[in-house]
């Protein structure tokens, strides 16, 4: 029983992971810096390498079940496939009300993710050292980074399969990473607004296939779905652990580009909200008032999170 609590207890805290890195702007990473399994995540993702997963697909052959155990236990798998299944429950539930949101009050929910990255951005920038050239030009490449890619995505890059597998990879991989939300690098690709309404549609169309329809939508849903899953489980094992190495050799530069990369992603919410008031006839100075108030509700909720998460240690 004692083990049962326990799982439950893990999966929980992926429900809360999931559920802050499914909105631009919260970082599962916090969460889970919040909730105590940070270290325990970052050990047992780093622990993932070729040879111990070939080790644990070994165990498909009856010789190998052994050491595929033994492999299985190393990288803490248990513990993985836990907590993965409790971050996948929240991330398609979250997006699919999302995914609602953005098609009934588009100004108001952008707002709150304008809400949540600037308070985010705020809270980040305490950590930021800019006392070296290479900082400065680290801060400046992130800013601008986001900041140009904002502003182009949605429009200019359209939603292709190689472009959402990459999106995924970056994603996911930002989870592990406490201040730096995955649905954030989201926004500033473009591609936000494209997967919430693909897993929406994913799954409905599962729910009405179990009752003898929804095969269409289901084939029409599967390759962005698996595309982003795969660049997932890809980005988490290889861009992650490129992050964290960064971070060991080159600590401030490296949290000066992330950080800035927030600040620049600002411009995201922006853009989204000037294309849909253009398409709907409403001027700014109409919408602003829904857009401030739904701000300051992100940001509150933020400040929240921060007061338990104390100073972000990377």
């Amino acid at each position: 029983m004692a083990d049962l609590r326990e799982w439950a207890t893990i999966y929980l805290k992926g429900v809360a992971m999931g559920s802050a890195d499914a909105v631009p702007g919260v970082s599962g990473g916090t969460i889970a810096l919040i909730v105590g399994i940070y270290e325990r995540l970052i050990a047992a993702v780093t622990a993932v390498d070729p040879d111990r997963a070939r080790r644990v697909l070994g165990g498909l052959r009856p010789g190998g079940r052994a050491d595929a155990r033994a492999a299985f236990r190393e990288v803490d798998g248990a513990f993985l496939l836990v907590l993965g299944a409790g971050i996948g429950t929240a991330v398609v539930t979250v997006l699919s009300a999302v995914n609602r949101l953005l098609a009934t009050q588009p100004v108001a929910t952008y707002g709150f993710f304008f809400g949540l990255i600037a308070a985010s951005a705020a809270v980040l920038l305490g950590d930021v050292d800019l006392s070296t050239p290479r900082r400065k030009a680290a801060a400046v490449a992130g800013f601008a980074l986001a900041f140009l890619a904002s502003g182009v995505a949605a429009t200019a890059l359209g939603s292709p399969l190689p472009l959402v597998f990459v999106a995924g990879g970056l994603a996911v991989s930002a989870m592990v990473l406490p201040g730096i939300s995955g649905s954030l690098l989201l926004v500033v690709l473009g591609q936000y607004e494209y997967m919430s309404g693909v897993v929406a549609r994913f799954v409905d169309a599962t729910g009405a296939l179990a009752l003898g329809d929804g095969a269409d939508a289901l084939v029409e849903t599967l390759p962005p779905v698996a595309a982003f899953l795969l660049g997932g489980v890809g980005g988490l094992f290889t861009i992650a652990h490129a992050v964290r190495y960064a971070l060991s050799r080159a600590r401030a530069a490296t949290i000066a580009f992330l950080v800035s990369l927030v600040v620049g992603a600002l411009r995201a919410p922006l853009v989204e909200v000037s294309a849909r008031l253009a398409e709907s006839g409403e001027s700014w100075r109409a919408a602003a008032p829904r857009f401030a108030l739904a701000g300051l509700v992100g940001a509150g909720l933020v400040a929240v999170l921060n007061l338990y998460s104390a100073t972000i240690e990377y």
